[in-house]
């Protein structure tokens, strides 16, 4: 029996590009991770007309990002995105201008992004999104001044901390305690949060200019009580919040720092990017040990390709992905 379907009108799709991915990716490129296998995450955002909008991207390559035609899954969101997470193998979490937090997941062998919810809690702009480790859940800050916990797996949000007096800039879990992240905001507070004290959850880390606002937090992977933060004037903590010893603060870049990044090392690299367009990675001492200029508009995300490698991405609103191998020595920095 002859089939109805005339296969010669079946046109074949030369460049092989995943059905659902946009024809197009905005410029503004806002965050980026790596997986542990090294793919990498993109979140775009533009504004049209008198709306943001935004899409999320995967790359098995990342040196073809952001090449649309090289993607492996692609997907338009509804609102613009300010910040995009691995929560799980497949799981991806958007935090949405929308005051959504959006759960995509990978599907069919992993060339289509299913959206599994999207849950509009926040009253304003969710600024920042952080997995929580070993659980399916993660942690969510807001303009509206909110932190909010999620349980992933039951959609929904529970608890809901009201702490900061001025909108989050960041929040971050801890890669060893899945109780414990760390927050900051415009207030110029960074906030310690321990889940397991319901009656007082927070407490108040030092900061050496509490008028300047922190912008961006990081937890180092192998120190449980060292973290790191930026602020608004450019400038770089590391701080040992359990230890006697006081905070190392470098003044690393001319402008506000947007993110920061521990590498996988033993002994751990730090790269801060910034709104002076540079990328700056520093050892243990806090000395720059590498500098790149050639973004040529704001920097807004930076990761690092894990099992201890040289490797980090950084992106950008200029709409470039650069990848950067710091050397051993890192005497002749090499950039592609």
């Amino acid at each position: 029996m002859k089939s109805a379907i005339d296969t010669s009108m079946i046109k074949e799709n030369p460049w092989n590009i995943p059905p659902n991915a946009p024809a197009c990716m905005e410029k503004h490129l806002c965050s980026a991770q790596y997986r542990a296998d090294g793919t990498l995450l993109l979140g775009a955002s533009s504004l049209t007309g008198r709306s943001w909008q935004g899409s999320l991207w995967i790359y098995s390559d990342p040196q073809q990002a952001p090449n649309e035609g090289f993607c492996k899954a692609g997907v338009q969101t509804e609102a613009g995105i300010v910040d995009v997470k691995w929560v799980s193998e497949k799981g991806v979490a958007v935090a949405s201008d929308s005051g959504a937090l959006e759960l995509w997941e990978l599907a069919e062998d992993e060339r289509l992004m299913v959206n599994r919810f999207t849950k509009q809690e926040h009253d304003h702009i969710v600024t920042t999104v952080s997995p929580i480790t070993g659980a399916s859940s993660a942690v969510t800050g807001s303009m509206d001044c909110t932190i909010k916990v999620w349980d992933l797996s039951q959609e929904m949000v529970v608890t809901t901390y009201s702490a900061h007096t001025q909108p989050i800039s960041c929040v971050a879990c801890s890669p060893t305690e899945d109780s414990l992240f760390i927050s900051c905001g415009q207030d110029g507070r960074v906030l310690m949060w321990d889940r397991r004290k319901p009656n007082k959850p927070a407490i108040r880390i030092d900061v050496e200019t509490p008028s300047c606002s922190p912008t961006t937090v990081a937890w180092h992977p192998h120190h449980r009580s060292t973290i790191a933060f930026g602020d608004e004037l450019g400038r770089v903590t590391v701080k040992d919040f359990l230890g006697t010893e006081p905070a190392r603060v470098k003044k690393v870049h001319n402008r506000r720092v947007n993110g920061l990044a521990f590498s996988t090392h033993s002994a751990s690299l730090l790269a801060s990017i910034s709104d002076d367009c540079s990328l700056a990675v520093m050892n243990s001492e806090l000395q720059e040990i590498f500098r790149d200029r050639r973004h040529q508009d704001f920097v807004k995300g930076v990761c690092w390709v894990h099992g201890g490698s040289n490797t980090l991405t950084t992106v950008g609103w200029d709409h470039l992905v650069l990848h950067h191998t710091v050397g051993p020595a890192a005497e002749t920095p090499n950039s592609s």
